[in-house]
């Protein structure tokens, strides 16, 4: 059993309230009827009035409130089990951390523009898996291949110039640990999508590149930056104080370098996409994935679990539609069962 709304049961704390509030109302009542004259006498001028049926009541409307309570609360049972067959290819987010990324010739920066990118992109996958890789002078695995989506995109938005120490970009380093994610035997179609703004400080990312084509792979890059530039900020609790010089003392301007990035596509069959319109890649990216052939790779025995708050609203509503009916005078039946020695 699961329960999907467990935060209302702590409206159960309203019964022993409700009954501590009814047991001194009783108690009132009988103080006052005490100060007003002898008890019996008052019981002989009210015959039928019973004890039981207060009490009665009461018992009826909290079992009531229980039933509104765990109906809100929408306990799920079920022991039906069913198989879940997916189709989908794999996917490795490569994300450029490099300190260029920090850059903000994109709004707001083009490693915070890089998340909005991914995130969207996981939106609109269906049943694809999918990992995450961080890369500057070295490559970093982040997120190992899953199909959770939720898991991925906590570990995306925590993502930061700082987790990787090395400095500088390595493409290709990005590239062979991307590769490793993916099962060579497997027959599921792999693709990388690299986001960079293509500053490349290693050599090798087309030999790279070349080799991920023969394990099967496409790589898509999205370029994010302008070719104008821009300066890295360089900031102190949130606050920029200044921006990165080189060693002349001079700001350094990153730029786009959509070159780099589209040769590594292509040796892949692959393709580039500019990030700066992030309508244009969901386009582009959703395209791709179209043309990519999917393959059974899960099958999954998942528990088929029933809403059951129906069964509790309708039994509270049963109660109070009783509650209605049950007057507080002697009835037969409560005479004869005489609980509270309400017959003389």
């Amino acid at each position: 059993m699961e329960l999907d709304e467990s935060k209302y049961l702590y409206l159960l704390f309203i019964i022993p309230i409700l009954v501590v509030i009814f047991l001194y109302n009783q108690y009132w009542k009988r103080k006052k009827q005490r100060e007003f004259g002898d008890l019996d006498l008052i019981k002989k001028l009210s015959p039928e009035k019973s004890v039981f049926k207060p009490i009665l009541k009461l018992v009826v409307l909290l079992l009531a409130l229980v039933g509104l309570i765990i109906g809100l609360v929408n306990p799920k049972m079920g022991t039906k089990m069913e198989t879940v067959k997916r189709e989908g290819i794999d996917i490795v987010f490569a994300m450029d951390v490099s300190k260029s990324m920090l850059a903000e010739d994109v709004a707001p920066s083009r490693l915070e523009k890089s998340k909005q990118i991914v995130s969207q992109i996981i939106n609109q996958l269906g049943s694809d898996r999918i990992g995450i890789v961080a890369y500057a002078g070295s490559a970093f695995p982040v997120l190992p291949i899953t199909s959770d989506y939720g898991v991925a995109k906590m570990f995306l938005q925590g993502m930061n110039t700082d987790i990787v120490s090395s400095k500088g970009t390595s493409l290709d380093e990005a590239i062979k640990l991307s590769a490793t994610y993916f099962d060579e035997k497997s027959k599921t179609s792999k693709l990388l999508i690299m986001i960079s703004d293509g500053e490349d400080h290693s050599e090798g990312a087309e030999d790279a590149a070349e080799e991920a084509a023969k394990l099967g792979m496409k790589i898509i890059t999205i370029g994010v930056g302008t070719e104008k530039g821009g300066a890295i900020p360089l900031r102190v609790n949130g606050v920029v104080e200044s921006f990165k010089r080189d060693n002349n003392n001079e700001v350094v301007i990153t730029k786009l370098n959509k070159e780099g990035l589209t040769t590594i596509a292509k040796a892949t069959k692959g393709g580039y996409v500019d990030g700066n319109n992030t309508k244009q890649v969901l386009d582009y990216v959703k395209n791709a994935l179209d043309n990519i052939q999917k393959t059974e790779f899960e099958s999954t025995q998942m528990a088929n679990f029933q809403s059951q708050f129906q069964w509790f609203l309708s039994f509270a509503f049963v109660l109070l539609f009783l509650d209605v009916f049950l007057l507080e005078r002697k009835t037969k039946w409560v005479q004869k069962l005489n609980l509270f020695n309400e017959k003389e």
